[in-house]
């Protein structure tokens, strides 16, 4: 069973979202909130596996609220709603740690496939819609830092050429057919790379690509 923390200040959404999850038995709405103070409190008291978070909400938003439950090294995973694609409040909350993005307008399936996807510890933005926000904002991405240094300095020359491939978009199995490799060496690799550079998932290694100046918007 996965637990969901619905978070909007929209009555409306909050009704639609947990409407549609009611319908699938393996998942289950344990709470609402309706601004990001909230998120926070309810999140540490009912540890849901995911987190439906809104971005544009009076007071706390959801970019602070979910930095503040990334920090916290609890069990949940954030899933940022937005109203565009190019938001770039959505930008600026998987920054913040989020695991990913729907749009409010999602068809149901790909809604309820995201929320299972987020709870199974994947990234739900598509590659290429990953390319699309960090070309975007590419500009505001600051230098790369000694931390930065350190991690990628971790890294084999192998982790570091799939590290590459993952930022520009390729699938696992598009990175084993350019390596001949098996893709489970490539998961493999993958996790390594995670693990040494600090990410939470596939989407918080490709904003770390970025932001390292491993790879640059072409």
């Amino acid at each position: 069973m996965t637990t969901v923390l619905i978070v909007d200040d929209q009555a409306l959404q909050r009704l639609g979202f947990s409407m549609l999850m009611e319908q699938h038995s393996d998942l289950t709405v344990v709470g609402e909130a309706t601004h990001g103070a909230e998120a926070v409190r309810k999140t540490a008291e009912l540890r849901p596996d995911v987190v439906l978070m809104d971005v544009r909400m009076p007071g706390m938003d959801g970019i602070e609220a979910t930095r503040r439950i990334v920090q916290s090294g609890g069990r949940s995973r954030v899933l940022v709603l937005t109203t565009f694609d190019l938001d770039e409040y959505a930008y600026a909350a998987l920054r913040a740690g989020a695991s990913g993005f729907l749009l409010k307008d999602a068809l149901p399936d790909e809604f309820i496939y995201g929320v299972r996807a987020v709870a199974a510890g994947d990234a739900v933005i598509a590659p290429g819609l990953t390319r699309k926000l960090l070309d975007a904002f590419a500009d505001r991405m600051p230098g790369r830092t000694p931390e930065q240094e350190r991690r990628l300095a971790a890294l084999t020359e192998r982790e570091r050429e799939v590290l590459t491939a993952m930022a520009t978009g390729l699938s696992n199995t598009e990175i084993a057919a350019r390596f001949s490799l098996a893709e489970s060496t490539v998961k493999s690799h993958v996790s390594r790379v995670l693990a040494k550079i600090g990410a939470r998932d596939r989407v918080q290694a490709v904003i770390f690509a970025f932001d390292a100046g491993l790879v640059s918007p072409a």
